[in-house]
């Protein structure tokens, strides 16, 4: 009897340890660091910046970090802020978080609203607003790397703060990634972030394992005519026809030449041709987005763009080829489908099952699918925002409410910065392991 009560008593405090790990923040603990994240939610709130020109975004991110114990590197990727925190052998887990902000003219009316204006890259005065809730997921990431910074007696590894750029012109994880992200820094075995979204409300986060957001391109096309008089049409080729018709036809890529189960979608987002109502133009300029999850739906659709046009344009007897261009791309956030469901898993401790819900994929895009492709597991969650008692409303009178990119777009504060950081700090535990 003797010998059985101290082997368990010299077990005793190896079983302790094992029921008793830090899952997840308490209640207490958020409430804590609350303030101060929302001071720095409401500053960056009021003084957004355009992609690539985040300076003083940035400022604030590391300076925030470096008063945390971070080892901070700035302009990465131009603009971008790097801030590692070592604390023994582990897994090396990154969150990422956008510094970037949107030309739109704010009307949420908030006492922190943003009354800031610019001038883009073009030279024109714009309004700016974070109307995509780049500042609600900076503090967020803020407050998770406070309470890492606090307790680290509570977690070994190492952990990744990211500040990325220009996400809303999905330039900035390529930028980030070509100036040495996975080189000169730890190279993460995890990748994580929380995007705000108004299909949840606040308190609750969605998940979708596999395809979340779709591949995105933008491609500009010229079809090519030969002018003169409207009244005398039969002495032209009338490349406004031609792109009428090949709009059309774009059409029956998306109907006829993939696979229903395969989502796909062509818009043509803007048509320029012509001067004058009694003049035939020369030429006519389309802008279209394209949009897929799987890269072989993707690059039927961009050959079968150039091919149609092509077709159409020889139809009418065109003397010259469309030029078809794509100006820029980014591939489709795809979440680590083991990665998710630890990640289901230990969030439902934390939120409860009733506040972790499976959303569905979307065909909006994010560059943060870059980091996917760079080999990393990554997992990307939806953060409900809205307040609860206006989205149960907007449900029961099938209304839309304002989401990101909304001039109108607010999260609701208190209840999405909390449930954030509960969220983000519990993900990052569970991948940097016990």
């Amino acid at each position: 009897m003797r010998l059985k009560l101290l082997v368990a008593a010299l077990c005793l405090p190896a079983l302790l340890f094992a029921a008793d790990p830090w899952r997840a923040p308490s209640a207490e603990q958020i409430d804590a660091i609350y303030p101060q994240m929302r001071v720095l939610y409401e500053d960056l709130h009021r003084n957004p910046e355009l992609s690539l020109h985040e300076e003083k975004t940035a400022a604030k991110i590391a300076d925030q970090l470096r008063k945390l114990g971070y080892d901070v590197t700035t302009g990465v990727g131009k603009t971008g802020v790097v801030g590692v925190l070592k604390n023994g052998p582990g897994p090396v887990v990154m969150i990422r978080a956008e510094l970037d902000a949107l030309p739109v003219l704010e009307k949420t009316e908030l006492a922190y609203a943003s009354h800031a204006t610019t001038h883009n890259d073009q030279d024109v005065e714009v309004p700016v607003m974070h109307a995509c809730g780049h500042d609600l997921h900076m503090s967020v990431g803020m407050g998770t790397a406070a309470l890492l910074a606090q307790h680290k007696d509570r977690w070994h590894g190492t952990f990744i703060y990211v500040g990325q750029p220009a996400e809303e012109r999905i330039q900035g994880a390529t930028a980030m990634l070509k100036d040495g992200l996975f080189t000169r820094f730890p190279k993460p075995d995890f990748v994580f972030a929380i995007h705000d979204s108004s299909f949840e409300p606040a308190g609750k986060v969605a998940y979708v394992t596999g395809y979340a957001m779709s591949n995105a391109d933008s491609v500009d096309v010229t079809i090519y005519g030969k002018g003169g008089h409207g009244s005398a049409p039969e002495l032209t080729i009338d490349p406004i026809v031609i792109a009428a018709r090949t709009i059309l036809s774009w059409q029956t890529i998306i109907s006829r030449e993939k696979s229903a189960q395969d989502p796909g979608v062509i818009t043509v987002g803007t048509i320029h041709g012509g001067t004058k109502n009694n003049i035939i133009p020369d030429e006519v300029k389309l802008q279209l987005t394209v949009r897929s999850y799987k890269d072989e739906v993707r690059q039927h659709l961009l050959a079968a763009i150039e091919r149609i046009a092509d077709g159409e344009a020889a139809a009418a007897g065109a003397e010259k080829k469309p030029t078809v261009t794509r100006v820029e791309g980014v591939s489709a956030v795809y979440n680590d489908p083991a990665t998710t469901q630890r990640l289901v898993n230990a969030l439902e401790s934390a939120l409860g099952k009733g506040n972790v819900v499976q959303g569905i994929p979307i065909m909006a895009s994010d560059d943060f699918a870059e980091y996917g492709r760079a080999g990393v597991p990554s997992v990307m969650l939806s953060l409900g925002a809205v307040n609860p008692t206006k989205f149960e409303t907007a449900q029961k009178n099938r209304e839309v409410l304002p989401g990101p990119h909304s001039s109108l777009f607010a999260p609701d504060e208190e209840p999405s910065l909390k449930t954030g950081i509960l969220v983000e700090t519990t993900a990052v535990l569970e991948l940097l392991g016990k």
